[in-house]
């Protein structure tokens, strides 16, 4: 067994460096399922009443893990918004 000294200050800058890339990566993978909230802000909506509209309609994936719990499908808000597009002239 080998045992490395280093100073306590490159310690703590060390540590600093591996939790800053751990949140880097957790921040550059996109969630496949959001909250309400987040498909909102996503849409564009503000109300709720839209939202379980888009839902019923079959307009965008849902899962509904718990009787209060509804997530929505990131991808399939992105092909709704792509599908709803207009071209310019």
């Amino acid at each position: 067994m080998e045992v490395i000294c280093i100073h306590d200050t490159a310690f703590y800058a060390l540590i600093d460096k591996v939790v800053e890339r751990v949140l880097q990566k957790q921040a550059s993978v996109p969630d496949k399922w959001i909250s309400g909230t987040e498909a909102m802000q996503k849409l564009r909506i503000t109300s709720k009443t839209t939202l379980q509209k888009l839902r019923d309609e079959g307009s965008i994936r849902y899962t509904q893990p718990e009787k209060k719990i509804i997530l929505y499908d990131l991808e399939s808000i992105d092909k709704y918004l792509d599908k709803n597009s207009r071209k310019t002239f």
